[in-house]
């Protein structure tokens, strides 16, 4: 049984869930951690990965000020809501992450990384009674830091 598959059996069985109302999900991409040549990964993949957990609420994608024009033309083309920094990407997305689970409803957060700064944002839902998932990119880029915070731990090309 795959891990979506357990994830699915349980969220079906929660009592605080049903058919009509699937749990909402906060999807935080990490751009610049994810996107690189060597782990190939299409956002779509990470959608229906976030998908697994239930309807998907929030999804954006965080950039810095490098990224090309086709980039941010693609996400937006496959719905995710693109956010450019000027700074430190992870900031960021730290600070909005924590604040979206602070005040809007979301039950599940997923975090799509291989930095292992995100490990508080991850906790600090999890300590709120919010369900975690982090998602690295590859086995190569997989932080044991955040799967462990995490309640779920996903790898995109497994």
């Amino acid at each position: 049984m795959s891990v979506f598959d357990r994830v699915r059996s349980r969220l079906e069985s929660s009592p605080e869930t049903s058919p009509e109302s699937p749990p909402t999900v906060g999807l935080f991409v990490d751009g610049p951690n994810v996107l690189r040549e060597e782990f190939d990964v299409d956002l779509d993949d990470v959608r229906d990965a976030a998908l697994e957990y239930g309807r998907v609420g929030i999804t954006r994608l965080y950039l810095d000020e490098h990224a090309t024009p086709g980039l941010i033309q693609a996400a937006e083309a496959r719905g995710y809501e693109v956010v450019i920094t000027s700074g430190d990407v992870d900031v960021k997305l730290a600070v909005d992450a924590t604040a979206f689970t602070a005040t809007d409803p979301v039950d599940v957060l997923v975090v799509v990384s291989r930095d292992t700064d995100f490990k508080p944002v991850l906790e600090h839902a999890g300590a709120a009674g919010i369900r975690t998932v982090a998602i690295a990119p590859g086995s190569h880029g997989r932080s044991d830091a955040l799967r462990n915070a995490a309640d779920e731990g996903v790898t995109l090309s497994e």
